[in-house]
């Protein structure tokens, strides 16, 4: 059985990393799976939103710590090979260090997330999680620093104070927390989840795509950005929804208060 699942289905991908016995942590292999599924999913242009998930009642709990202490002894790392990493490299979990699917991606997350594993929720567009989640840095007690986009994303998605309070205190919150903090947009019970968020993501599906792509990229182009280069970039993006025509089709259905028929030009 692959360490990494695929299924596709009415234009949604779900990527479900298999590793229960290990809770779901990820070693080299499965980093790989994970990169490749994330690389086919940005470009099948069939598939317009995915879900990633875990197996059983973990969704990841890191790094498989074990697997890459001896790798990194069968394969020492060069200073080139670490310069290259930093600036261009994939992320210890796969696709995480990436910026470039503009396609919503949903977090299903049905247990834990921690460490790595948190960083993976993190790299979803919003999270719905089972009232069984939990989350945290546990890796602040091996002295494992985030590699996979933690220090960025988690502060954009519970502000400065809360991600620094997680970071720096290594604290295990539960799914309530979570979702006071903003960590979490919805909770659900473990055995409906993935109900909830097929749903979820079938109603992204019957949306035109366009502006959705357009915004989701403003956004992440934007952040960090001025506000006047922030604008800069909206309106840019926009322009190219704004030419499809899928934009006219639903303008013209709006107008003659009909459903709009799109052909989910991209």
């Amino acid at each position: 059985m692959s360490k990494v699942l695929v299924t596709k289905k009415n234009h949604i991908t779900t990527i479900t990393i298999n590793r229960p016995e290990q809770k779901n942590c990820i070693d080299q292999e499965s980093a790989e799976l994970l990169m490749q599924a994330w690389l086919d999913f940005r470009d099948d242009d069939d598939q317009y939103v995915a879900i990633l998930t875990g197996t059983g009642d973990t969704f990841c709990a890191g790094a498989d710590l074990k697997n890459y202490v001896s790798e990194a002894k069968r394969i020492p790392w060069s200073k080139n090979k670490l310069r290259r990493f930093i600036y261009n490299g994939p992320g210890y979990m796969g696709y995480t260090r990436q910026t470039d699917i503009f396609k919503p991606i949903i977090g299903a997350i049905n247990g834990g997330a921690f460490a790595g594993g948190l960083e993976l929720a993190c790299l979803a567009d919003f999270r719905i999680a089972s009232d069984t989640a939990e989350f945290g840095v546990l890796c602040r007690r091996w002295n494992v620093p985030l590699l996979d986009g933690g220090t960025q994303r988690l502060p954009h998605i519970v502000g400065l104070g809360n991600a620094m309070e997680l970071i720096i205190t290594g604290k295990r919150i539960n799914v309530q927390h979570a979702y006071r903090i903003g960590l979490v947009n919805e909770i659900v019970p473990y055995d409906q989840l993935m109900s909830k968020v097929y749903q979820t993501a079938e109603e992204i599906c019957a949306f035109p795509q366009a502006a959705i792509r357009t915004d989701k990229q403003a956004v992440l182009n934007g952040l960090g950005a001025s506000l006047d280069e922030g604008l800069r970039i909206e309106a840019q993006l926009g322009q190219y929804a704004l030419g499809t025509s899928d934009m006219e089709e639903g303008l013209k259905a709006f107008t003659e208060r009909r459903k709009p028929q799109f052909t989910q030009e991209d």
